[in-house]
């Protein structure tokens, strides 16, 4: 099935969801709301015993559209953009993303939020959300428990990038793979699921996911009310969106 924004695949026991929204593959709404169906789709896909993100185009993602993400479209861009991880969180089987290019900003926290990272050596990741004002919402609930306080502390508060070999470093990437031959390592590293259960599958991942945590959905309901009710009616919030709509540097006011 080939739509605009996203490519929707099945081979076998994996079903694919292939970013197709340009070189940068910006998250817009209407994209977002594509990848949502198509979750629900393999959600309800009894013969699939792995989902796979990947992309088209540079980057697996540069993140969400800054323009929606102001003024009236912000509480419907959330919505759509959360939506995604909701589904993600309801997903039995194991979920991979395949970052051959960079993943930053929301396009960092889709990857984050697989079971599994499998990147290339031009990968980059990082949540740079603080420089424009805003903070990323999921980042900021789950890179605890994947990097631990400290490094999730220093990577959004600081908002810098990191390459691919750092980030394999601290556990955020499984495997960094050359890109002459990312497609193959990522074909057979993948396969290796399809040789397994999928009821076994499913029990596994629930009870890694039940020693992690099991209230992701409450918890991103009260980062998502902070982000909406509290951070988006400060200046310095839309003040740095539109700084970087408008292209200059944000004249901070600390409120």
């Amino acid at each position: 099935m080939n739509n605009k924004l996203i490519i929707i695949e099945k081979e076998g026991n994996i079903g694919k969801i292939i970013f197709n929204n340009g070189s940068l593959n910006i998250l817009n709404i209407a994209m977002m709301e594509q990848i949502n169906e198509a979750l629900d789709e393999f959600l309800n896909d009894d013969t699939l015993k792995v989902v796979v993100l990947s992309h088209n185009g540079k980057s697996f993602s540069a993140g969400v559209d800054v323009g929606e993400h102001m003024g009236e479209t912000a509480k419907k861009m959330i919505e759509v953009f959360h939506g995604m991880f909701k589904r993600l969180n309801r997903m039995k089987i194991p979920t991979v993303a395949c970052t051959k290019g960079a993943a930053l900003g929301g396009g960092c926290e889709v990857a984050a939020f697989c079971d599994i990272i499998l990147a290339s050596e031009k990968s980059k990741f990082g949540n740079p959300e603080i420089k424009v004002g805003v903070f990323p919402p999921v980042s900021a609930v789950i890179f605890p428990f994947i990097l631990g306080e400290k490094k999730a502390f220093e990577l959004i508060l600081q908002g810098e990038v990191i390459n691919a070999i750092e980030s394999h470093r601290i556990g955020l990437v499984n495997h960094v793979f050359p890109l002459e031959t990312y497609d193959q390592e990522v074909s057979a590293f993948i396969d290796r699921f399809t040789k397994l259960s999928k009821v076994v599958l499913q029990y596994t991942k629930k009870a890694v996911k039940m020693s992690i945590d099991s209230d992701f959905d409450k918890k991103l309901d009260e980062v998502e009310d902070l982000y909406l009710n509290q951070l988006m009616k400060t200046h310095d919030a839309n003040e740095g969106l539109q700084a970087f709509i408008e292209k200059r540097a944000p004249k901070w006011e600390n409120r």
